[in-house]
Parts: C-alpha cells; structure tokens; sequence
C-alpha cells in the first residue's frame, strides 16, 4: 500500500506559481480600479459640504438597527437647483422674510443646500402625500415667532399643490388655514412664554412683592397657560410646541426696571426666583397640562431652540449676520459654546431646561438645533426691512423647510411605528 502511495506521488502534475500570482495580482488591481471609480462618482463627495455633527461615522448611508441621528449631518450644496418648492410669491410669507422678492444676495441660493443625515437621508417634503396622508387632521403650532416661520414654510408648501384653501382662526389661533379637498387644517398659536403673563404694577396698598421694592415688571403665572393656545390640545391631532427666546430677552424684561415676577396659583412666588427658574417652572405645568387636555391619540412634538446669529454685538447693540457662506465646526463653537458665553448662547441654554423638562414627557423632540447653528447665510440680516439686522429669523424659502422634512419623516416613523 505505501508503494502505490509512492508511485502516484511521484506523479503528480506540479502547477508552476507564477501564473497564479499574475492572475491574483491581475485581479487585486481590476478591484482597486472599481472601487476607485465608485467612489469617485459618488454625487456626495463631488458637492460643496460643510459639516457638523459630534459623532461622524465612516459610512454616512448605514443606519444602525434602522435609527438614525437625522440632527448629526452635513449641509451640501447641489449646483442643478431642484424644483422649488414654493417661492416668494406666497402671500403668506411676512415681507421681512422674503428674501427672494426683497433681493437679499443669496436668496435663491438659500433653496440649493440641502441637509444630509451621516448615517441615513432625510427625504424631502413631498406636499401631494403629505395632504393625502393626514386627511382630515388639524396640526397646530404653539409659540413664539420661529414657529410661524416653520408654519409658514408649511403652508406655502401645500398652498402650491392644493390652493383650494378656508382661512380662519381654530382654538383661538392667530391664523390658520384649512386645505378643503383634504379637510387637512394646520393653524399658528402664538405665544411668547407659553404661560400667561402681563404687565404688573405695584398696588398702593402694598403687598409681597411691594414690600420687597418692586414697582413694575411682568406677572407670569407658570401654571396658566395663554389664552392663545389654551385649547389648542383638545383641537389639534399633531401638535409642534416650542418657548425661548423670549427668556432671554433683557431689551423686553429689564432685570432692574421690568422684571420677570412669577406667580403661581395666583400668588406671587417668594422669594422672587430668577427666569432660567421660571421657565423650568413653566415648562413644567404647562406639560401637565397639555398631558391632561390633549385629546385621545394625538401626536406632540416640541421643536429644540432656534439659534441666532448676532456678531460684533447683539440686535439692539449693532449686531450683524452678512455671511453669505454656512459656518465650519470651529465658527459653530465660537458662536455658540456656553463657555464663551456669548450673544448666542441662549440656544443651547434654553435646550438644556427643554432636555431637563420633557424626559419622560412623551413629547417627540424635533432637534434643528445643530443643523441650524451652521446656517449663519440663511436669516433676513439687512434685507429684512428694520432698523437693525434680522439674525434671529429665517429666509422664507430657506432653512425652515428642512425643519418640515424633518417634521414629515419624524411624524411618518410614529406613524408606521404605530
């Protein structure tokens, strides 16, 4: 047996090694060469992008599980402009935002930046399934004017699909619109601090507050909400809340000549607290309240802080925003970190009470917060029409549409979730 063994062994057909090193080397070569030419017709990287985010990935198409940090992307530039999606003929538009018809430099470039999510895309808003898909539903945005300006974006949206259109003022709304072919309704609350609040003066009979020095200022009752909005939750099927700005607002509430009171169950609260306290406050019964008179099945979203972009000074100090250009990573954190403390910084303050506030609320958060910090080209500045800069409001077409993409793609994931 080890005999035939040995003779078939010595046999065997040798295969000389260098054509098999060629055709392996051959091969490596031709997958080099294909994956060079992927990579190169990729329409991403042969854009202009500006980044941010805090946590970059190597792969931004793969979403782990399914989830994606739609906040954490990159602003790219496409030079084919897309059909827009609406523009500044929309009636709707306040004059000091359209900045197309006020012939701002960058107004039509404003509508070619789209965001791109790292790990995922944000499709964008697609106004005919948007209008067939929420039939008969009222949506309703409560707060200050930066929600006007995502309602604003909204409406023209699907004003230039569907102009059959029923103005008028549901829940005691500033104004709202109803599509009539689809009975879709969405309507703006406005509402500065989402509590009531009012001028206050000392009584001549004194009091509390009288007794400590006080001879004006502003009453605000954290556990009343304005009237404006007050039934806003038992109306509307989707609701977008948002409060901030008005918080820091020296220019409005003097510290010293007309400052913040708060009261709550209509007495003043003593000793007399600061507004970042307030607004906790606040925040707080008005998510107890909303919990309580929101009607059966409706979906509530709060919107993160709006940034501003004042430099040199803030609105009433001489303030500017003239870029024409989003900002890199490292003009973000100059503008913005709590460390500098500077004009800005009420963004991300005001989201660290939101973030304290509505965990556990069952609120969905809408975070715009970062994609927006980089948008220092994207507000009214000069083109605005006031005495001063507008670096706190938004281009209408501009930046607040990509707020509604992610309103859309966030209401449609509940949506199929449920």
């Amino acid at each position: 047996m080890a005999a035939r063994d040995d003779h078939h062994h010595n046999h065997v057909k040798k295969i000389p090694l260098f054509p098999l090193l060629s055709l392996l080397c051959f091969a490596s070569i031709f997958l080099v060469l294909s994956l060079s030419r992927k990579t190169s017709s990729n329409p991403l990287l042969s854009h202009q992008s500006f980044q941010f985010g805090q946590n970059p990935v190597t792969d931004p198409n793969v979403a782990p599980s399914g989830s994606c940090d739609y906040s954490d992307g990159v602003w790219i530039y496409d030079h084919e402009p897309r059909p827009a999606r609406y523009d500044g003929s929309c009636k709707e538009i306040f004059k000091g935002w359209n900045c197309i018809s006020n012939n701002k430099s960058n107004g039509w470039e404003l509508t070619k930046w789209r965001w791109k999510p790292r790990r995922c895309d944000l499709p964008l808003f697609d106004p005919v399934y948007f209008l067939e898909k929420y039939r008969n539903t009222n949506i309703g945005f409560v707060g200050d004017s930066l929600n006007r300006n995502m309602f604003v974006s909204l409406f023209c949206t699907l004003k230039r699909v569907s102009s059959e259109v029923k103005k008028w003022r549901p829940a005691g709304a500033d104004r709202g619109f109803t599509f009539l072919h689809y009975n879709l309704t969405i309507a703006y609350h406005r509402t500065n601090l989402l509590a009531s609040y009012g001028r206050w003066s000392a009584n001549a009979n004194g009091g509390m507050l009288e007794s400590l020095g006080f001879k004006e200022g502003f009453r605000v009752d954290v556990d009343v909400p304005e009237g404006t909005w007050a039934g806003a939750p038992a109306f509307h099927d989707i609701l977008i809340f948002n409060t901030g700005h008005w918080w820091w607002a020296p220019s409005k509430f003097d510290p010293v000549k007309s400052p913040m009171l708060f009261f709550k169950k209509g007495l003043p609260i003593i000793p007399p607290i600061p507004p970042d306290v307030g607004l906790d406050m606040v925040l707080k019964h008005m998510v107890l309240f909303i919990d309580k008179n929101l009607r059966p099945g409706a979906i509530k979203f709060f919107r993160t802080q709006s940034p501003r972009h004042f430099e040199g000074g803030d609105w009433n100090q001489g303030g500017t925003c003239q870029r024409l250009q989003p900002l890199s990573p490292e003009q973000v954190e100059g503008l913005f970190s709590l460390k500098n403390n500077g004009t800005n910084v009420e963004a991300r303050l005001v989201n660290r009470h939101l973030k304290k506030a509505l965990k556990r609320s069952g609120f969905h958060i809408l975070d715009i917060t970062h994609m927006s910090e980089v948008r220092a080209d994207a507000h009214p500045s000069t083109s605005g029409g006031k005495k001063h800069d507008d670096c706190m409001h938004w281009c209408l077409p501009g930046i607040t549409d990509t707020w509604n993409d992610l309103f859309m793609k966030h209401l449609n994931n509940i949506k199929f979730r449920d």
